[in-house]
Formats: C-alpha cells, structure tokens, sequence
C-alpha cells in the first residue's frame, strides 16, 4: 500500500515497509544515546509499558519481580541492547545505568572506557569529582546539566581514577545510589 503526500510541491511516496522501517529506527540499539532523563526514547518517569511502546523493545525483570511491582528494582532490554539496566522506582523508571556496554554513549560522546580528561573535557565546569566509595584511587565524574529543565538530573561516571568503568543517568536522588538500590 502506497500513500501520497505533496510536500512543498514534491510528491512523495511512502510504501507500508517505509514506515514500519521508520517505525523500526525507534528501537533501542548499540547507537541509541543515553540524556541525562534517559536512553533513546526510553525516558525518566515512563512507565516500563509506555517505555516498551516508544522503544519497541521488550523489558525484563532482572530480578524475576512482576513489573509492576512497587519500591526500587531493575529491567533490561531482553535482547539488545546489553549491558543496560533501567532502575525502576514504584513502577516508573528513574535512572538508566550502563554496566557493562562500551559502545552505548552519551549523546555528547561519553562512554565506558574514556578516560577522565576526556569525560571532563566533554563537559567543561560542569562535572564534579569525589573519591569512589569501593574503588582505591577512582572517582564518580558528576555532570550536572545547565538548562534549568534537567536540574533534577545527573550522569554519573565511575572510574578506576584513569577510566570510566560504568556510568548512569537519571533524576535525583535515584541517579546517586551507590548501591543502586541498596
């Protein structure tokens, strides 16, 4: 099935296949970006059903517990991308981590692996360092967005005090957990 449109005086034909590829691109993949209040289009206070709809990938529980459970517990893609966890806080997403996946960015460039010069140098005055609470020697490089719309978000780097190691985003208080949630 075809559909025309006229576009500024150009006619443009979009087959079936187009949109579903369209509609394909939204999925969560290696490429997709983490923000400060998410991970593609998976977004901070979404519920995992409506996270599921806007990504078209499937969550799952980590720990086996319903989805809809109430208090603090982790989902994942089922699939791909891995290495990425989303925390949930009574039923709604609050903060992404990325553990183990070194080719998932930040939409600035940032990921597992960089070294601290260079996360410092993707946020200039806007990253603050303290000595990791488990690690001899690392640190948490804590961005803090400018636009007053994220002043409730964070990205948080851990480091080995040369490289990051893993990473998270979200809203505070949920984004500083250090036992995630412990």
């Amino acid at each position: 099935m075809n559909t025309t449109r006229i576009l500024a005086g150009a006619t443009v034909i979009m087959t079936v296949s187009s949109v579903v590829a369209g509609a394909a691109m939204a999925q969560l993949t290696q490429a997709s970006k983490v923000f400060a209040d998410g991970f593609g289009g998976a977004k901070v206070g979404m519920t995992v059903k409506k996270a599921q709809s806007a990504t078209g990938t499937r969550l799952v529980s980590l720990s086996g517990a319903p989805i809809e459970s109430k208090g603090c517990f982790y989902v994942k893609p089922e699939k791909v991308p891995t290495g990425v966890e989303f925390m949930l806080t009574d039923g709604l997403i609050s903060r992404v981590d990325v553990v183990k996946n070194t080719k998932i960015q930040t939409v600035s460039g940032a990921k597992i692996g960089d070294t601290e010069t260079r996360i410092k140098s993707f946020y200039p005055g806007q990253i603050t360092v303290t000595p990791h609470k488990y690690i001899k020697g690392g640190h948490y490089l804590t961005f803090t967005p400018k636009e007053s719309k994220y002043k409730n978000y964070r990205i948080v780097f851990e480091t080995d005090g040369k490289r990051v190691t893993q990473y998270r985003a979200g809203r505070l208080p949920e984004v500083e957990n250090v036992e995630r949630c412990g």
